[in-house]
């Protein structure tokens, strides 16, 4: 709609910080260089969050004998987990939520650090629609003995210094108890955290069902706000579970 136009992309190592305003600062100096070249005039001087040059990946082998749990065998869980990951892999319905879950894991993590997680976030699902079908972040399978393996790959801009990662004292109190270095170390460890989501997810949903572990948080919620404390909360949690009637009005009797 509006003609053409050439996109010029600047590839710039920003090192240990998440590296916005570097990068930001770095086009806003080129553009006078760049129209003397041209010809043309630079109309937007700003970075992409679809950092595609600085992916983080996660990989997890679980062992087959590890899976079974309750009344499910192995075999049946791992076969499951690998069902529900085919459907996000091919459905962008379900591939949205899929996806939600695992950044349900990586926030968590990059905004503990002080990280902007929306930065992330649009990364994240960019990267997913890459094909021009939007698609898991995640894929699942077995290896040559059957186990079950994960793996995660996902841009990750995420920085040490800088920004408020340096100067808000929860950000480096997180920063210092999971003694991270470098950016790169971060980055490993929040998809990690991402891959171990999804398998939570995943596990869940092939096999009990998610609402039983949502149900669970949610009636501890619903016990502390009848008034429950302590030992109390779990206790009467635990009782409106059993008896699926989680409601204010049931944990106030």
């Amino acid at each position: 709609p509006t003609g053409p136009f050439l996109v010029l992309h600047l590839i710039f190592d920003v090192r240990d910080a998440m590296g916005a305003n570097a990068v930001n600062t770095a086009t806003e100096r080129l553009a006078p260089l760049v129209e003397s070249i041209t010809g043309g005039r630079v109309h937007l001087r700003i970075l992409s969050n679809l950092a595609d040059r600085r992916l983080a990946r996660s990989r997890c082998t679980i062992p087959l004998s590890e899976l079974a749990f309750g009344e499910y065998r192995a075999e049946e869980v791992r076969d499951g987990i690998i069902a529900a990951w085919s459907f996000a892999a091919v459905d962008p319905y379900r591939a949205a939520t899929h996806n939600k879950g695992i950044m349900n894991g990586v926030d968590a993590v990059v905004i503990a650090t002080g990280n902007d997680w929306r930065a992330v976030e649009a990364g994240a699902h960019a990267y997913a629609a890459r094909s021009g079908r939007y698609t898991s972040l995640s894929t699942w399978g077995t290896d040559d003995t059957g186990n079950l393996v994960g793996v995660l790959e996902m841009p990750m801009a995420v920085g040490i210094v800088g920004g408020a990662t340096k100067v808000h004292p929860a950000a480096q109190a997180a920063l210092n108890l999971m003694d991270i270095k470098t950016a790169s170390v971060l980055a490993e460890i929040i998809v990690s955290v991402g891959l171990a989501q999804n398998l939570a997810a995943l596990r869940a949903l092939a096999t009990e069902g998610i609402q039983r572990g949502h149900m669970s948080l949610h009636a501890r919620q619903v016990a502390i706000a009848a008034g429950a404390d302590g030992e109390m909360v779990t206790r009467l949690a635990a009782q409106m579970v059993q008896e699926n009637m989680v409601r204010i009005d049931r944990a106030e009797q």
